[in-house]
Protein backbone atom coordinates (compact mmCIF):
# COMPACT_ATOMS: atom_id res chain seq x y z
CA UNK A 1 0.00 0.00 0.00
CA UNK A 2 2.68 2.58 0.97
CA UNK A 3 4.28 1.78 -2.67
CA UNK A 4 1.07 2.07 -4.28
CA UNK A 5 0.37 5.72 -2.49
CA UNK A 6 4.07 6.90 -3.39
CA UNK A 7 3.49 6.20 -7.37
CA UNK A 8 0.20 8.01 -6.82
CA UNK A 9 1.90 10.73 -5.21
CA UNK A 10 4.32 10.65 -7.89
CA UNK A 11 2.14 10.42 -10.87
CA UNK A 12 -0.26 13.45 -9.34
CA UNK A 13 3.15 15.61 -8.96
CA UNK A 14 4.13 15.02 -12.39
CA UNK A 15 0.48 15.87 -14.33
CA UNK A 16 0.52 19.02 -11.97
CA UNK A 17 3.55 19.92 -13.36
CA UNK A 18 3.02 19.35 -16.30
CA UNK A 19 -0.50 21.74 -16.65
CA UNK A 20 0.03 24.47 -18.32
CA UNK A 21 -1.14 27.68 -15.72
CA UNK A 22 -4.10 29.45 -17.34
CA UNK A 23 -2.20 33.34 -17.14
CA UNK A 24 -1.10 35.23 -19.80
CA UNK A 25 2.41 34.99 -19.21
CA UNK A 26 2.07 31.19 -19.24
CA UNK A 27 0.51 31.53 -22.92
CA UNK A 28 3.17 33.55 -24.13
CA UNK A 29 5.78 31.10 -22.45
CA UNK A 30 4.07 28.30 -24.61
CA UNK A 31 4.50 30.35 -27.30
CA UNK A 32 7.61 30.71 -27.23
CA UNK A 33 9.15 27.61 -26.24
CA UNK A 34 7.33 25.31 -29.48
CA UNK A 35 10.14 27.39 -31.29
CA UNK A 36 12.84 26.36 -29.04
CA UNK A 37 11.65 22.97 -28.94
CA UNK A 38 11.40 23.26 -32.55
CA UNK A 39 7.48 21.85 -32.23
CA UNK A 40 6.09 19.66 -35.21
CA UNK A 41 3.27 22.35 -35.95
CA UNK A 42 6.16 25.30 -35.85
CA UNK A 43 8.12 23.17 -37.75
CA UNK A 44 5.45 22.42 -40.45
CA UNK A 45 4.99 26.10 -40.82
CA UNK A 46 8.11 26.93 -41.72
CA UNK A 47 8.15 24.02 -44.29
CA UNK A 48 5.20 25.60 -46.40
CA UNK A 49 6.64 28.94 -46.08
CA UNK A 50 10.16 27.59 -47.21
CA UNK A 51 8.34 25.79 -49.84
CA UNK A 52 6.38 28.56 -51.32
CA UNK A 53 9.71 30.40 -51.94
CA UNK A 54 9.87 30.94 -55.99
CA UNK A 55 13.60 32.53 -55.90
CA UNK A 56 15.40 29.59 -54.63
CA UNK A 57 16.35 26.32 -55.78
CA UNK A 58 15.57 23.24 -53.70
CA UNK A 59 19.19 23.25 -51.91
CA UNK A 60 18.95 26.66 -50.92
CA UNK A 61 15.24 26.29 -49.33
CA UNK A 62 17.26 23.31 -47.39
CA UNK A 63 20.05 25.43 -46.41
CA UNK A 64 17.80 28.62 -45.55
CA UNK A 65 15.22 26.27 -43.68
CA UNK A 66 18.61 24.30 -41.52
CA UNK A 67 19.48 28.02 -40.68
CA UNK A 68 15.70 29.41 -39.29
CA UNK A 69 15.82 25.69 -37.48
CA UNK A 70 18.77 26.93 -36.03
CA UNK A 71 17.87 29.70 -35.06
CA UNK A 72 14.79 28.64 -33.25
CA UNK A 73 16.62 26.00 -31.03
CA UNK A 74 18.73 28.97 -29.53
CA UNK A 75 16.26 31.59 -29.02
CA UNK A 76 15.81 32.48 -25.83
CA UNK A 77 13.80 35.15 -23.85
CA UNK A 78 13.05 37.17 -20.64
CA UNK A 79 9.35 38.30 -19.79
CA UNK A 80 9.83 41.64 -18.19
CA UNK A 81 6.56 42.30 -17.56
CA UNK A 82 2.81 41.15 -17.62
CA UNK A 83 -0.36 43.72 -17.55
CA UNK A 84 -4.33 42.48 -16.99
CA UNK A 85 -7.04 44.72 -17.18
CA UNK A 86 -10.63 42.60 -17.08
CA UNK A 87 -10.22 40.44 -20.46
CA UNK A 88 -6.90 41.71 -21.93
CA UNK A 89 -3.70 41.65 -21.33
CA UNK A 90 -0.21 42.61 -21.91
CA UNK A 91 2.96 40.81 -22.03
CA UNK A 92 6.51 42.35 -22.41
CA UNK A 93 9.48 40.03 -23.76
CA UNK A 94 12.91 40.55 -24.23
CA UNK A 95 14.46 38.34 -26.89
CA UNK A 96 17.55 37.48 -28.04
CA UNK A 97 18.69 35.27 -31.26
CA UNK A 98 20.82 35.59 -34.20
CA UNK A 99 21.40 39.15 -36.01
CA UNK A 100 21.01 37.66 -39.38
CA UNK A 101 19.12 41.06 -40.13
CA UNK A 102 22.83 42.46 -40.19
CA UNK A 103 24.46 39.41 -42.14
CA UNK A 104 21.72 40.73 -44.76
CA UNK A 105 22.22 43.96 -45.01
CA UNK A 106 26.47 43.54 -45.11
CA UNK A 107 25.20 40.99 -47.78
CA UNK A 108 23.48 42.99 -50.13
CA UNK A 109 26.05 46.11 -49.86
CA UNK A 110 28.85 43.88 -50.68
CA UNK A 111 26.74 42.75 -53.34
CA UNK A 112 26.21 46.40 -55.02
CA UNK A 113 29.89 47.26 -54.08
CA UNK A 114 31.50 43.79 -55.56
CA UNK A 115 28.97 43.37 -58.37
CA UNK A 116 31.78 41.50 -61.31
CA UNK A 117 32.43 38.84 -58.88
CA UNK A 118 29.00 38.00 -59.30
CA UNK A 119 29.50 37.08 -62.66
CA UNK A 120 26.33 35.95 -64.37
CA UNK A 121 24.27 38.48 -62.98
CA UNK A 122 26.37 41.56 -62.83
CA UNK A 123 24.34 43.16 -65.69
CA UNK A 124 21.09 42.95 -63.48
CA UNK A 125 21.11 46.10 -61.90
CA UNK A 126 23.17 49.09 -63.24
CA UNK A 127 24.70 52.14 -61.73
CA UNK A 128 22.00 54.20 -62.56
CA UNK A 129 18.83 52.34 -61.48
CA UNK A 130 17.16 48.92 -61.48
CA UNK A 131 16.88 46.81 -64.79
CA UNK A 132 13.56 45.15 -65.79
CA UNK A 133 13.18 42.38 -67.38
CA UNK A 134 13.02 43.39 -70.99
CA UNK A 135 16.62 45.53 -70.09
CA UNK A 136 14.73 49.00 -69.14
CA UNK A 137 15.90 50.86 -66.90
CA UNK A 138 12.85 51.26 -64.64
CA UNK A 139 14.40 54.40 -62.81
CA UNK A 140 13.63 56.89 -65.89
CA UNK A 141 9.82 55.12 -65.72
CA UNK A 142 9.64 56.51 -62.25
CA UNK A 143 11.15 60.37 -62.78
CA UNK A 144 7.85 61.68 -62.29
CA UNK A 145 6.70 59.52 -59.07
CA UNK A 146 7.18 62.39 -56.51
CA UNK A 147 8.07 58.74 -54.06
CA UNK A 148 10.55 57.14 -56.49
CA UNK A 149 13.45 57.98 -54.65
CA UNK A 150 12.14 56.31 -51.53
CA UNK A 151 11.48 53.18 -53.00
CA UNK A 152 14.24 52.99 -55.13
CA UNK A 153 16.64 51.22 -52.45
CA UNK A 154 13.42 49.05 -51.17
CA UNK A 155 13.26 47.40 -54.85
CA UNK A 156 16.40 47.41 -55.52
CA UNK A 157 17.01 44.99 -52.55
CA UNK A 158 14.01 42.97 -53.57
CA UNK A 159 15.59 42.02 -57.02
CA UNK A 160 18.72 41.45 -55.02
CA UNK A 161 17.08 38.92 -53.00
CA UNK A 162 15.90 36.81 -56.08
CA UNK A 163 19.32 36.52 -57.57
CA UNK A 164 20.62 33.00 -57.00
CA UNK A 165 24.31 33.55 -56.91
CA UNK A 166 23.25 36.49 -54.33
CA UNK A 167 21.27 33.88 -52.29
CA UNK A 168 24.46 31.30 -52.19
CA UNK A 169 26.40 34.21 -51.12
CA UNK A 170 23.96 35.16 -48.45
CA UNK A 171 23.35 32.16 -47.07
CA UNK A 172 26.96 31.32 -46.50
CA UNK A 173 27.40 34.50 -44.45
CA UNK A 174 24.59 33.32 -42.61
CA UNK A 175 25.39 30.14 -41.39
CA UNK A 176 28.56 31.91 -40.23
CA UNK A 177 26.84 34.56 -37.95
CA UNK A 178 27.61 33.87 -34.60
CA UNK A 179 26.65 37.76 -33.04
CA UNK A 180 23.30 38.22 -31.26
CA UNK A 181 20.66 40.72 -31.11
CA UNK A 182 17.87 41.90 -28.48
CA UNK A 183 14.67 42.72 -29.20
CA UNK A 184 11.61 43.95 -27.54
CA UNK A 185 7.90 42.28 -28.12
CA UNK A 186 4.79 42.83 -26.52
CA UNK A 187 2.31 40.45 -26.93
CA UNK A 188 -1.34 41.07 -26.24
CA UNK A 189 -3.96 38.55 -25.15
CA UNK A 190 -7.70 38.06 -25.06
CA UNK A 191 -9.23 35.93 -21.78
CA UNK A 192 -11.90 33.79 -23.91
CA UNK A 193 -14.47 31.70 -22.12
CA UNK A 194 -12.40 31.55 -19.57
CA UNK A 195 -8.97 31.02 -20.85
CA UNK A 196 -6.06 33.38 -21.54
CA UNK A 197 -5.39 33.03 -25.57
CA UNK A 198 -2.76 35.16 -28.04
CA UNK A 199 -3.77 37.58 -30.70
CA UNK A 200 -2.72 37.25 -33.80
CA UNK A 201 1.20 38.32 -33.86
CA UNK A 202 2.32 41.16 -35.81
CA UNK A 203 4.64 40.59 -39.15
CA UNK A 204 7.01 42.88 -37.38
CA UNK A 205 7.11 40.30 -33.94
CA UNK A 206 8.13 37.51 -36.46
CA UNK A 207 10.51 39.17 -38.26
CA UNK A 208 12.58 39.62 -34.87
CA UNK A 209 11.45 36.14 -33.81
CA UNK A 210 13.52 34.52 -36.84
CA UNK A 211 16.26 37.50 -36.15
CA UNK A 212 15.44 38.97 -39.92
CA UNK A 213 14.09 42.46 -38.77
CA UNK A 214 15.63 46.18 -40.38
CA UNK A 215 14.87 48.76 -38.64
Amino acid sequence: MKKILLVLLCLFTLTACGTKMNTPTAKVEEFLSKYQKMDTEVLNQLDTIIQEESSMSESQKKDYQALLEKQYQNLSYKIKDEKIKDSTATVDVEIEVYDYATSIRKSREYYKDHRDEFEKTKDTINEEGILDNDGNNTTDKEENNTDASTTNDSSENGLIDTISEFIDYKIKQLQNVTEKVKYDLTFNLTKENGKWELDDISDIDIEKIHGLYEE
